[in-house]
């Protein structure tokens, strides 16, 4: 599998966000950008720019390979 960049995972979320807007009073992400969201705020904490797929867990990988797959073509 290959590594995704800080970058790459932003911009996932951000197309999650556009596709299934938040909602409720809470404005609550969906739960493909909230999958991505944990992964993503780990790079930040950890100053890291970039993790393996691997590291993705089942919810993360589904929303990633979904993003992947609508945008890119696999």
């Amino acid at each position: 599998m290959s590594e995704i960049s800080i970058n790459e995972l932003e911009a996932a979320i951000n197309f999650w966000r556009a596709r299934s807007p938040s909602s409720g009073d809470e404005l609550r992400l969906c739960e493909e950008a909230s999958a991505l969201s944990k992964p993503y705020a780990l790079l930040i904490v950890q100053r890291r720019t970039e993790l393996p797929e691997e590291a993705l867990d089942a919810a993360a990988r589904a929303a990633w390979q979904g993003y992947r797959l609508t945008t890119q073509g696999g």
